[in-house]
């Protein structure tokens, strides 16, 4: 995609839960998560990230933390250093944090047993869940008539190999290799797992919890209830196929989407 484009207003930061292996599936957590977080770039610099910030300066005294959901769950890291009541507090704060910001998710899913059985074993998950929010997020774009900007995607380095692939699969998606036939104005960034991304922090702390709630529908899950209306809708107010793709969408947990598509933003 040509980078004469005039910028968008927009810009999406990318990240994934879960590993991308179908010959080893754990079936503990049996689904790829990739969740796009799409932010207009005002709100982005002028509000979200100044309140990620304060927010560490507040609980860590610096800024220099960079927020997993791994290491937060598994206590490592900076959260090894904080004793239960802090910690629940942090998580308490930036769940309503989380709530309060301005942006918008879409959600591809991979139910990657479902994709073994259907032998699709030669199918890269990772690449396949991206053209699927690629796809999704050029939706939304062309709703906010953005689709003639060039638009930014922000991805985590996983390893030069991975990177290259990814790289060669993003623009075989843009140059037309999708489900409209269309060349789409995005460009990938692929940052080092080190920058200090609040759009990459933010996008890392949605994506596991959408992945439970399609596991586990029933099972508790407040950050999910922090981000239920952000999930970009179609012009019914429809979630499925909009802000969230689950495939291959015969599976029995399409069904199961935990939250009313009536309440969604």
């Amino acid at each position: 995609m040509s980078s004469n484009l005039k910028y968008s207003d927009y810009v999406v930061y990318v990240y994934e839960s879960g590993d991308h292996s179908l010959t080893t599936i754990d079936s503990r957590y049996p689904v790829f998560a990739l969740s796009f977080c799409i932010f207009l770039k005002d709100i982005y610099s002028d509000v979200v990230t100044p309140a990620l910030r304060r927010l560490k300066f507040s609980v860590f005294g610096h800024d220099m933390v960079i927020l997993h959901e791994h290491e937060i769950r598994k206590k490592e890291g900076f959260f090894r250093l904080l004793s239960k009541e802090p910690r629940e507090l942090f998580l308490n704060t930036f769940t309503d944090l989380m709530d309060r910001l301005d942006f918008v998710i879409v959600a591809a899913v991979i139910d990657k047993s479902k994709l073994r059985e259907e032998d699709f074993s030669s199918v890269s998950v990772y690449h396949l869940a991206m053209k699927i929010g690629l796809e999704r997020v050029f939706q939304f774009l062309e709703s906010r008539h953005q689709n003639d900007f060039l638009t930014h995607v922000i991805c985590e380095a996983r390893g030069k190999p991975e990177d290259r692939a990814l790289e060669k699969e993003f623009q075989n998606v843009c140059d037309g290799n999708n489900s409209f036939g269309r060349s789409l104005p995005f460009q990938i960034i692929i940052a080092d797992k080190k920058t200090n991304s609040e759009g990459l922090q933010l996008a890392d702390m949605t994506a596991r919890p959408i992945g439970l709630a399609v596991l586990r529908p029933d099972q508790p899950n407040r950050a999910l209830n922090a981000i239920s209306k952000k999930f970009y809708l179609g012009p019914e107010g429809e979630v499925d196929g909009y802000g969230f793709q689950l495939y291959p969408a015969e599976s029995e947990r399409s069904q199961v989407f935990p939250w009313s598509l009536t309440s969604a933003r």
